[in-house]
């Protein structure tokens, strides 16, 4: 199995990435390709990952160039690596800032900033991203607020039977 991703032009803009050194398992799904940024071999990206529209990884720190004409900063670096262990999520718009590790079976809600590591099995979120509830908790409300509906008929319609369950207002 090969790397999902929606959009057949993206594929050479992925593998440019893949040349530089980034670390990604081959099942992973992007809806498009992510910013890798600069230094695309300190990214490593796990098995069974999904990553969403508009992520962006951020391997350094490039404000301290604002410090680094001063003579005690005079060559000061920081950059980090990044870490995403095998199936995680990663919701649209976030950003992972340098030296995160985001944990297994994780999810990273929507518009997040990343700026500590993620631990295992959680759901986080938020600017910066904290916890916000364990997997195991998330996935029991999902389930519990999962409609009743007709599988075969979202099978071959999937817009229809989500319509039907979710009729227009007007």
């Amino acid at each position: 199995m090969w790397l999902k991703i929606v959009k057949l032009k993206d594929w050479w803009k992925l593998r440019s990435f893949i040349k530089r050194g980034l670390q990604i398992a081959s099942d992973c799904r992007l809806t498009s390709v992510p910013n890798f940024g600069s230094e695309p071999y300190l990214i490593s990206i796990g098995r069974h990952v999904t990553i969403a529209s508009n992520v962006a990884f951020i391997t350094h720190d490039g404000a301290t160039w604002v410090i680094r004409d001063q003579p005690k900063y005079r060559g000061v670096l920081k950059f980090g690596r990044i870490t995403v262990h095998d199936n995680c999520f990663i919701g649209y718009g976030s950003t992972v800032l340098p030296g995160v590790s985001i944990g297994p079976n994780s999810i990273v809600a929507a518009q997040s900033v990343v700026t500590k590591d993620v631990p295992p099995n959680t759901v986080v979120g938020g600017v910066p991203a904290r916890v916000i509830t364990s997997i195991e908790e998330y996935a029991g409300k999902v389930l519990a607020n999962t409609p009743d509906y007709d599988r075969e008929a979202y099978r071959r319609n999937k817009a229809a039977e989500l319509l039907r369950l979710y009729p227009r207002p007007w």
